[in-house]
């Protein structure tokens, strides 16, 4: 019963609808028709856009190679550290320095060392350029490299 009560209303509504949708396509007819050269040329205007951004992209995108490197790692076969003696004395490296290589070698920066060492940060960057001077390295990853592959560090 309720259902027959709104069927004229939604029909109204269908009609209604049916009547705009019309309209408006007739609308939109009109105008592409009355602008058709302007909607052409509006469309090659963003597609020439389009395409000069996509070039300008790929002109300036600087040539980058990426080059995948492959490095063997140094791993003693036994699980337990062995300290090379002879490694330490052959490069002459002092107790100290030694000791700013251990903590140096679990990231800590220069400030944190001359602090846990109770040194100046100056003293610790001395004992680092000493250290990079013995080890005839650069860097500090290299001489961390370095003193792993001579046993000298865990």
């Amino acid at each position: 019963m309720r259902a027959k009560k709104y069927i004229q209303t939604i029909l109204y509504g269908i009609g209604l609808a049916t009547l705009i949708i019309l309209i408006r396509w007739l609308e939109f007819r009109f105008i592409v028709m009355q602008h058709a050269f302007e909607i052409y040329a509006g469309a090659i205007a963003f597609i020439f856009t389009l395409l000069g951004i996509w070039l300008a992209l790929k002109l300036s995108k600087p040539k980058i190679e990426t080059k995948i490197i492959e490095k063997a790692v140094f791993k003693s076969s036994s699980d337990e550290f062995e300290f090379n003696q002879s490694a330490f004395d052959d490069l002459g490296l002092s107790k100290r320095e030694l000791e700013v290589l251990q903590l140096m070698a679990t990231g800590l920066s220069n400030k944190e060392l001359a602090d846990q060492l109770f040194v100046s940060l100056n003293t610790i960057k001395t004992h680092i350029s000493r250290l990079f001077e013995k080890l005839e390295v650069r860097r500090r990853t290299q001489a961390i490299e370095k003193a792993k592959k001579l046993a000298l560090i865990a």
